[in-house]
């Protein structure tokens, strides 16, 4: 049986003339894709009015909590002794987002409760991808 947690999470959005606007968004966890976690914004930050949701690898939140991690579209690091900076790319542009070291910990620790590191069960995301692969489901 899958299970999905997900927590309110407070940040800053870090804007290009360094503004700090708070926002509230969403940690998501779903057992479903045990390696992937989420973060939901509100439609009031997005450039075209829609929520927005970003996945990326449970093991970068981990890494980037202690160290600057990531390649790519999403990057993470310490910005002090207190918070954790995320970093993503697209084509629209870039978006510095600063929270709460503590959040993420609580938010990664509780996902570690409904699936424990190394014991993620990857048979139905394979099947799932070799599916899509072969033109499947």
């Amino acid at each position: 049986m899958y299970r999905t947690l997900e927590l309110s999470a407070r940040a800053r959005l870090i804007t290009p003339g360094y503004q700090e606007l708070p926002l509230t968004v969403t940690l998501r966890y779903d057992s479903a894709d045990p390696l992937a976690v989420h973060i939901d914004f509100p439609v009031e930050v997005s450039v075209d009015g829609e929520g927005v949701t970003w996945t990326f690898s449970r093991t970068l939140l981990d890494e980037g909590l202690d160290n600057p991690a990531g390649i790519g579209e999403v990057h993470l690091w310490p910005c002090g002794p207190t918070r954790t900076v995320v970093e993503l790319h697209s084509p629209h542009g870039l978006a510095v987002v600063r929270f709460r070291t503590a959040q993420l910990q609580r938010f990664l620790h509780r996902s570690y409760g409904l699936v424990a590191p190394g014991m993620e069960d990857l048979g139905p995301a394979v099947e799932r991808g070799l599916a899509l692969l072969l033109g499947g489901v």
